[in-house]
Parts: C-alpha cells; sequence; structure tokens
C-alpha cells in the first residue's frame, strides 16, 4: 500500500516538474488525478511490484484491468482516450497537442520512475518503440509523440521541454 502510493506520489510530482518546464501548469497540476480514486487506488494496493504499472500486473492475472479502463476514460493525455467507434468499426482521433505534451512529459516521468539509474534519454523512445506496432494510435499523434521522444534521445530533457515550451505559447 504504502510502495504504491509512494510511486504515484512521486510519478505525479515529476509529471508535474515537467509539464511545469514546458509550459502546461494547468495539465501538470491535474495529471493523473484519478489514480487517487478507489478503483485505481485498489488496483494498486493489490498489484504493485515497483518496477512497473500495477495495471499490467493485474491484466496478466485478470485478463483486464477496470483500472485502466476507468484511468483512460479519464485522462486525454493518453492516446486510447481518444479513440471512437464509427460505422466502419473503432477509429483514433487526432489528439490536440498539448495532450500530446502531456503524454510526453508522462512516459519521460514513466520510465525515470520505474528505471531509476537505467534511465537515459533514450528510455521513453525505446519503451514507445517496443509497443508502436501494437497500438491504434492517430498516424498525426503518432508522428508527434515520435518526434518528441526522438528530439529528447538525440538533444536531452532541457532542449526537448524548452521545444516544447516554445509550441505551447503558440497554441
Amino acid at each position: 500500500m504504502k510502495g504504491h502510493l509512494s510511486t504515484i506520489n512521486k510519478h505525479k510530482f515529476k509529471v508535474m516538474e515537467l509539464c511545469f518546464r514546458c509550459g502546461l501548469y494547468k495539465q501538470g497540476l491535474l495529471h493523473d488525478l484519478s489514480k487517487y480514486s478507489w478503483i485505481e487506488l485498489k488496483t494498486g494496493f493489490r498489484y504493485y511490484q515497483g518496477f512497473r504499472s500495477p495495471i499490467d500486473a493485474q491484466k496478466e492475472a485478470e485478463g483486464y484491468s477496470m483500472s485502466w479502463l476507468h484511468h483512460k476514460g479519464r485522462n486525454p493525455h493518453h492516446w486510447e482516450y481518444w479513440l471512437d467507434n464509427s460505422k466502419n468499426g473503432v477509429r483514433p482521433i487526432r489528439m490536440p497537442e498539448q495532450y500530446v505534451y502531456e503524454m510526453f512529459c508522462d512516459r519521460v516521468a514513466a520510465s525515470m520512475i520505474y528505471q531509476k539509474e537505467k534511465y537515459t534519454d533514450h528510455s521513453a523512445l525505446d519503451y514507445y518503440m517496443q509497443g508502436r506496432n501494437r497500438i491504434l494510435i492517430h498516424p498525426e499523434t503518432d508522428r508527434l509523440i515520435l518526434y518528441l521522444l526522438c528530439y529528447l534521445s538525440e538533444y536531452g530533457l532541457e532542449k526537448t521541454c524548452a521545444y516544447i515550451k516554445n509550441q505551447v505559447t503558440r497554441l
């Protein structure tokens, strides 16, 4: 219980710090508040391992995660939030840029929290690439998040946050 709360608090504050560095002040404050709801907390308490999301462990054990369904439906920085059904089936919707920037902060923070001293500026890109062929994401959203993660791996966090902040001021 204590370990899970510590992990989500560290993650939330790291995302908030990164969002603030990128000029996303409101998103930094509001990021992942649903993780403190009972439906999400109880999964964390039960499946906490410390090196990956408890949601992944719940999916392995139960075949799905009610916590994930709850979380992704309340947090527009997840590409899954932007899926809609149409007469031709489920299709991805282009994410507004400010949520792609928050998604970047979220992915970098998660890499930092879970990888600890093994984290590098290439970590978030590596993780994204491992699952990229299995996601249903709008091509423009994919292009932007991939650009940001590649930029990070090449130029570092400070320059990437400055780049994003410059883009945010144009929104």
